[in-house]
């Protein structure tokens, strides 16, 4: 029996270990965070998973996606963070990060009972701006929070701009990142008509 388990347990280690490379390899640890989550978030749009990199088109996250994440405690509460961190470009990120999306107070990894600051917004990276790297985060709270920053639209700039999420960890007290996910998008003929509805300020 104590073999099985220590199988069991060297196992997820190793996985453990697979994920944080894949963070590292990739360069969002540092590019976003200081440390990789060594748990994957599991990402799906429309019914469709998404593996770790895999390239998705703006055209194919317009809608919000479902998200669940193993090390979900249902007595804990959560942050959910999604930014992309390569705007303008992975070579010039000088607005880095982009928030996507922010959910906080989320009862285990039930996404839909949180308190929603910024609503979601699907990839959108500029012509010529090449492939951008959309990280989803996941946080463990220390408590129930109250958060300051005011409820933010789907076409709505507010904080989204320049977000930090290192900096809204150390804000609140999160800690590192507990899980994590990061799918790849380049431009498309969607994004003009986001970029426009951006501008605009309007709810779509």
């Amino acid at each position: 029996m104590r073999f099985i388990v220590g199988i069991f347990v060297c196992t997820l280690s190793i996985a453990a270990a697979d994920v944080a490379s894949d963070f590292i390899s990739e360069e969002i640890v540092p590019d976003a965070l200081d440390t990789a989550p060594n748990q994957l978030i599991s990402l799906a749009y429309k019914g469709k998973a998404v593996k770790f990199g895999e390239e998705l088109l703006p055209t194919d996250v317009i809608e919000q996606p479902t998200l669940e994440w193993n090390v979900a405690d249902p007595s804990s509460y959560y942050t959910l963070i999604m930014t992309n961190i390569d705007p303008s470009s992975r070579q010039k990120p000088i607005y880095r990060e982009f928030l996507h999306w922010l959910v906080v107070n989320v009862p285990g990894d039930d996404v839909s009972k949180g308190e929603t600051i910024a609503e979601y917004v699907g990839a959108g990276p500029p012509k010529n701006g090449g492939v951008h790297r959309m990280l989803f985060t996941v946080y463990k709270q220390p408590d129930k929070l109250t958060f300051t920053e005011a409820f933010m639209h789907n076409r709505q700039l507010g904080i989204r701009l320049r977000f930090s999420q290192k900096n809204y960890s150390d804000k609140y007290n999160l800690g590192d990142p507990v899980a994590g996910m990061m799918y790849t998008s380049r431009y498309d003929d969607y994004v003009p008509q986001l970029h426009s509805e951006f501008m605009k300020g309007v709810r779509v």
